[in-house]
């Protein structure tokens, strides 16, 4: 697993374009694991600071119960459709899994749980510059970045 600090030291040029991607708007979706192993999706905001990914919790929420009890989380940036006859300018897509760790309370005005990602993937999906192929980039701290392309 990797901070984020750590992933963009590694891959700058591709933890920007996938940062960008995920400022693009303010709502996010998280995938966390219910008490019987199934998936629960929820709304979540999430920040990139001081090399961290972090994101919170109200209190009482099924999602920060999900992530206490099993730290594995994966988070979707958000999409918009491919405009049709110009699909090459479409912006793509952004994902990152791995451990979310419970790190404090929010601060600000809200009270809540802080959570400080740990990261075992991070997936650019997009298509290349003729719209021809969907361009799927994944990176791990294991594997390092890798490029496939699908007709």
């Amino acid at each position: 697993m990797a901070t984020w600090n750590h992933f963009e030291n590694t891959e700058p040029e591709f933890a920007a374009r996938v940062r960008k991607l995920f400022d693009a708007h303010k709502h996010k979706t998280i995938a966390t694991l219910r008490t019987d192993g199934s998936p629960r999706i929820s709304g979540i905001e999430a920040q990139f600071a001081d090399g961290e990914l972090t994101f919170g919790s109200m209190p009482g929420a099924r999602k920060g119960a999900d992530l206490r009890r099993d730290p594995r989380f994966a988070l979707h940036s958000a999409s918009e459709d491919p405009v049709e006859g110009n699909e090459a300018a479409w912006s793509g897509d952004a994902k990152i899994a791995g451990r979310a760790f419970h790190a404090g309370d929010v601060d600000g005005d809200m009270s809540g749980d802080l959570f400080r990602a740990e990261i075992d993937e991070v997936v650019l999906t997009g298509l290349n510059d003729a719209a021809s192929m969907l361009v799927i980039e994944t990176w791990t701290p294991a594997r390092g970045l890798r490029r496939i392309e699908r007709e």
